[in-house]
C-alpha cells in the first residue's frame, strides 16, 4: 500500500509500522478499559503511521486523536472512511502541546513509540500535572525492561525510579520483528502505564528525591556517598550519617536502594 502511493519507511524517523492486526486490537482494548471517569473517554495515539491501530481504536467508539509527523501518511490516514471520526494531526510528537490537548479532562495515551524518542515522550507524560491518566504503548524490549526493573539489576536505573514515581508500570507481552514492517532489528514490549492516585512513597520534596536519584547514578560505579559528592555537593559525614540512620551501609551504591529507600534517604540529608 505505502510502495504504491511511493512512500518508504524513514530511518531517520525510527518509522517500523505494526502490521499485527491481532496486537492492535488486544492493545486498543487495553487502552480503552473503562474508567472512573465520567464523560466519552480520550485516547492519543502516537505514530499514527499506517493506520492499523488507528483503525481499531475508531472502531471503540472512543474520541481518538491521531498525530503522525510524516505528511505522506497523514494524507494515507485522511483517505480512510474508516478513520472518518478520528482528528488525525500532522504534527512532531516531540512539539505536540500535550498541556492544550489534556486540558481539565482525563485522557489517555497509546501508539508504537518511535524508537529515536520513547524516552523523552514518556519523560515529559509522567511529569505533567494533570498528565495522562494511563499509558499503553510499545517500546523497544530493552527500554521495557528498564522501566519495570527492580535494584541491584543491571536495567535498574534513574529511568527506572522516575517512571515508578509517577506510575505503575506492567509489562503485558512482546512482540517479535515480524509485527512490524520493515522489521526492526529489536524485540518490542507493549507496557501499561497506570499514573498512581497520589505519591507512591512519602517524602517532603518530591522533586528533591528526584535529584537525589538522578545525582546516584551519575556515577554508577561510585558510592552513593561519593555519587552525591561529585553530582550535589553533599558532604559525605551528611550522606554517611543519614545512610546510617536508615540502617544502610555507608558504602552501599544507588543501585541497591529501593524507591522508599531513596525518599527516607533523600528526607534525611535535608534535615
Amino acid at each position: 500500500m505505502i510502495r504504491a502511493l511511493g512512500l518508504r519507511p524513514k530511518r531517520s524517523l525510527g518509522q517500523h509500522f505494526l502490521v499485527d492486526l491481532a496486537a492492535a486490537r488486544q492493545i486498543a482494548q487495553i487502552a480503552i478499559e473503562p474508567s472512573a471517569n465520567q464523560g466519552q473517554l480520550r485516547v492519543l495515539e502516537v505514530g499514527a503511521g499506517t493506520g492499523v491501530l488507528t483503525a481499531v481504536l475508531a472502531q471503540t467508539g472512543a474520541d481518538i486523536t491521531a498525530i503522525e509527523i510524516d505528511r505522506g501518511l497523514v494524507r494515507l490516514l485522511r483517505s480512510f472512511d474508516e478513520l472518518a471520526g478520528v482528528h488525525i494531526v500532522e504534527e512532531d510528537a516531540l512539539n505536540f502541546d500535550y498541556d492544550a490537548f489534556g486540558g481539565d479532562r482525563p485522557w489517555r495515551v497509546t501508539g508504537n513509540l518511535p524508537y529515536n524518542i520513547g524516552t523523552p515522550l514518556l519523560l515529559r507524560w509522567i511529569q505533567m500535572e494533570p498528565g495522562p491518566e494511563l499509558l499503553v504503548v510499545m517500546l523497544q524490549k530493552d527500554v521495557a525492561e528498564r522501566l519495570a526493573a527492580r535494584p541491584a539489576t543491571p536495567a535498574y536505573g534513574s529511568l527506572t525510579l522516575a517512571v515508578q514515581y509517577a506510575m505503575q508500570v506492567e509489562p503485558l507481552f512482546s512482540l517479535e520483528p515480524n509485527a512490524f514492517y520493515p522489521p526492526p532489528k529489536v524485540r518490542s514490549t507493549v507496557v501499561r502505564l497506570v499514573r498512581h492516585s497520589g505519591p507512591p512513597v512519602p517524602t517532603t520534596n518530591a522533586d528533591f528525591l528526584l535529584q537525589v536519584v538522578r545525582a546516584a547514578f551519575a556515577y554508577r560505579r561510585k558510592t552513593l556517598v561519593n555519587s552525591l559528592r561529585l553530582a550535589l555537593n553533599v558532604e559525605p559525614v551528611r550522606s554517611a550519617s543519614a545512610l546510617s540512620a536508615l540502617g544502610l551501609r555507608p558504602e552501599v551504591r544507588g543501585e541497591e536502594l529501593d524507591l522508599a529507600q531513596f525518599a527516607a534517604f533523600a528526607d534525611a540529608i535535608q534535615r
